[in-house]
């Protein structure tokens, strides 16, 4: 049995800490007092104390959740209170949140990770690795604005394939000087912000060289966020015809999405983050622009995430729950928006998701890969936002609100 690694509160401390939480997010102060009465957070931030992240080292050094404006400023991230309260494990995945977790792909196929030789695939043999799910990652260093994690641990394919990995996982605050900078933009006048970023790289320390005739790895990185009855995911695409990029979007993962909740055109994809359907995207790698984000309209809230993603590379891994005639045929990005999976049943959170993924890891023992992801929040006057909206994801703040009609 897998033990968790969060501290479980005496009785009397877990029957009065807070668990319900607004949708939309509250204080990062309150947070964080939740998460250190079950856990032992690191806090990271830049030189004013403003832009702040909670780091959990028991969760594989996972970002919790964020602020651009100190203890009382609003908290990004998405936390499970009613899971980390009961000091439960569950089976298949615990969903304890965090808006930058280090998960590995493929999760489905011949080459998957999840699922065990000879399993069918469905969700009753879908298991979560304990390494991305429950288990610690070493804390190798830290300081005020930045903490190295690490882990060393076996993984075996579908195919019976096995990895021996190594992981080292850098979060950093960015101070806003460098956050506008890795924006591409100069700083917009009173917006507020954050910035952090995370370096995760994998490496081969196995004997054997990784091949994509008997599997490959990926490193897969998810944000889980507040959702709000106005809150849009924007996916920035390349035009051009679908037979030399391919389709613009993937959308059938749990069926197809209503054109009320879905919206595409030749310059993005807009996806509903209510957390009240569920539904996934993905972005094939000739049409990613190795950019995410989303709009709350309620918090006037911009959110961005960018990644690298290495130019006319294509291998990614496919992780689709089936035997696969093309497994490296899969997705750069990946968006979510969490719902009942059945009619009437409870949903795992709620919350949405942005994903991103590096390429399939052809690695010699000794070689490593690392996919760098980035995270801004932007909060300020409307007519701010939508300049850097305009800049970073080439929408206005209109199209966003607009791309279903009235919500």
């Amino acid at each position: 049995m897998r033990s968790t690694p969060i501290k479980v509160c005496l009785a009397i401390l877990a029957a009065v800490a807070p668990v319900a939480r607004s949708a939309s997010g509250g204080s990062f102060a309150d947070d964080l007092a939740f998460l250190k009465s079950h856990g032992d957070p690191l806090v990271l931030s830049d030189p004013s104390g403003a832009a702040q992240l909670a780091v959990e080292p028991s969760l594989q050094g996972r970002v919790m959740t964020s602020t651009s404006a100190g203890g009382s400023g609003q908290s990004y991230g998405w936390i499970n209170r009613e899971l980390i309260a009961s000091g439960k494990v569950l089976p298949h995945m615990n969903a304890y949140g965090g808006e930058d977790r280090f998960w590995m792909g493929p999760e489905g196929g011949q080459f998957s990770i999840f699922f065990e030789k000879g399993k069918s695939f469905d969700f009753a043999n879908w298991f979560t690795p304990a390494i991305f799910d429950t288990l610690p990652f070493e804390v190798i260093s830290r300081s005020h604005d930045a903490a190295v994690f690490g882990a060393k641990f076996s993984l075996t394919n579908y195919s019976g394939t096995a990895f021996r990995v190594e992981v080292r996982r850098r979060v950093q605050v960015l101070d806003a000087d460098r956050s506008w900078k890795n924006l591409g933009m100069a700083p917009v006048a009173n917006v507020s912000l954050i910035g952090y970023e995370t370096s995760n790289e994998v490496k081969n320390v196995g004997k054997d060289t990784w091949t994509r005739s008997t599997g490959l790895l990926s490193i897969w990185i998810l944000g889980q966020y507040n959702p709000s009855p106005k809150t849009t995911i924007v996916v920035p695409i390349e035009p051009g015809p679908e037979s030399v990029l391919g389709v613009k979007v993937t959308s059938n993962y749990f069926g197809e999405i209503p054109a009320t909740r879905l919206s595409v055109n030749d310059r993005a994809v807009f996806l509903a983050a209510d957390g009240k359907y569920r539904s996934k995207i993905g972005i094939n790698p000739r049409r990613c622009k190795a950019m995410l984000g989303s709009y709350d309209g309620i918090n006037k809230v911009l959110t961005l995430v960018k990644f690298n993603q290495p130019a006319n590379t294509t291998d990614y891994v496919n992780s689709l729950w089936k035997l696969q005639d093309n497994p490296f045929g899969g997705d750069a990005a990946n968006a979510y928006n969490d719902g009942p999976a059945t009619p009437g049943a409870k949903p795992m959170g709620p919350f949405y998701e942005l994903e991103s993924s590096s390429p399939a890891a052809s690695l010699a023992p000794g070689e490593s890969l690392t996919h760098l992801r980035r995270t801004f929040h932007l909060s300020g006057p409307r007519v701010a936002l939508d300049a850097v909206s305009r800049e970073a994801l080439g929408v206005s703040l209109d199209e966003i609100e607009g791309a279903f009609g009235t919500r």
